[in-house]
């Protein structure tokens, strides 16, 4: 990695700010899409189910394929090259989903495709990224480094879908129209990447030989239980796919309306990661013992089984997932690069990202099947939650240090 006083070479700060900026441009192409993914899928034809299926694989391919992208950065050390081949993959992918509802009876299945393609992006680019970023935040502290990547991504996470909300009211809730004008951020996110890597011309460091012939071998037993507590929490967080289908269909909000109501749960979300990111710093991974109390709420308020689907039960549960993906996207990846090997980073955020795919895609599935048994579906979920409690308390008090 460039030293900060290397000609060329920007400030661990300013590297960091950087990257989010990249990703607030990016996030509002992806993120936008996101918001819409359950109603437009709807629109085309799909069920319930193929909704919890398609975007629980979705998040399951963004964070299966690490598996094979992380180590693989790590062995060329191309960082560089995986991040702009995920970034642009998203820019190409959303836009082209303005075309679907165009292509008859062809149009879902493809709609489905381009949001798999779009997720293929983020797994690609991901690791990478995220291991470029912890050694950079090292030196201004993980959990603040980043949080504070995390509120940047999130602006654009909620202008994404406030962009797409606001075009498909003026073109008649015609959602297609907002996916279309997402061709321009994603352009956008290109053209800032290019200049990040070429005023921040930073690497991975060399793999060792022993690291490549065995992927797992220096990742020690907490990291392990980590990422077991992660999935956990993960089958209980369910899409947003999903429960924007369920609002919906309860009344409490329109199709036109949900990106509106995704934004604000954006802004939740970045708040709460620059809190626990400080918090992080300070207290240390103790922080993570929130995840799953906040979580276990998300179901009780917004599956109309528990509490009646109300205004009032939606906002505080939309933010309740909000704050808990915010706590997973920082607090959770910081405490990765603590208990990882420097040099296998990428291998990490690999591994750790296929178990917690695995319980994503698990948790779409399950979230989908059981809509029709809301109250099997709250027990079940909250279940997963008591239980992810306990093992991250495990990780949180096991005494091992990170092999570095």
């Amino acid at each position: 990695m460039s030293s900060p006083g290397a000609a060329g070479t920007w400030t661990p700060w300013r590297t960091v700010v950087a990257f989010g900026v990249v990703s607030l441009a990016a996030d509002m192409v992806y993120e936008g899409m996101r918001s819409v993914t359950g109603p437009f899928l709807v629109s085309l034809g799909a069920s319930a189910l193929v909704v919890g299926l398609v975007t629980g694989a979705g998040e399951g391919v963004a964070l299966l394929l690490r598996l094979a992208v992380g180590p693989a950065a790590d062995r060329s050390g191309r960082h560089w090259r995986y991040a702009t081949a995920g970034y642009g993959l998203t820019a190409v992918s959303v836009p082209l989903l303005a075309l679907t509802p165009f292509l008859g009876a062809a149009g879902l299945a493809v709609a489905c495709a381009l949001v798999l393609a779009e997720r293929t992006g983020k797994a690609v680019r991901s690791p990478s990224k995220s291991a470029l970023l912890a050694g950079i935040a090292k030196d201004v502290g993980r959990g603040r480094g980043f949080a504070v990547h995390k509120a940047l991504d999130q602006v654009g996470a909620f202008a994404g879908p406030l962009l797409v909300a606001g075009v498909a009211l003026v073109a008649g809730h015609r959602l297609w129209a907002g996916l279309a004008l997402l061709a321009v951020p994603g352009a956008v996110s290109m053209a800032l990447l290019t200049r990040l890597r070429r005023r921040a011309p930073i690497e991975g460091r060399p793999p060792s030989r022993r690291a490549d012939r065995s992927p797992t071998a220096r990742l020690p037993r907490r990291f392990w239980v980590l990422a077991a507590g992660a999935a956990l929490s993960t089958v209980g967080l369910m899409t947003f796919g999903v429960l924007s289908v369920v609002v919906v269909r309860g009344g409490v909000l329109s199709a036109a309306v949900v990106p509106v109501a995704y934004a604000g749960a954006m802004v939740v979300e970045a708040v709460a990661a620059l809190g626990a990111g400080w918090a992080y710093d300070r207290v240390g991974a103790a922080v993570l013992l929130g995840v799953p109390v906040i979580v276990a709420g998300v179901p009780v308020l917004l599956l109309g089984a528990a509490l009646p689907l109300t205004l009032a039960t939606v906002g505080v549960g939309l933010a309740s997932w909000g704050a808990a993906t915010g706590l997973q996207d920082s607090v959770v990846k910081a405490f990765v690069a603590d208990v990882a090997p420097s040099d296998r980073l990428g291998a990490a955020y690999g591994w750790f990202a296929a178990v917690q795919g695995t319980a994503a895609f698990v948790g779409g599935g399950v979230a989908g099947a059981l809509l029709g048994h809301r109250g099997v579906l709250v027990v079940v979920l909250v279940t997963a939650q008591v239980a992810a409690l306990v093992v991250f308390a495990v990780a949180v008090l096991d005494p091992s240090r990170r092999d570095s």
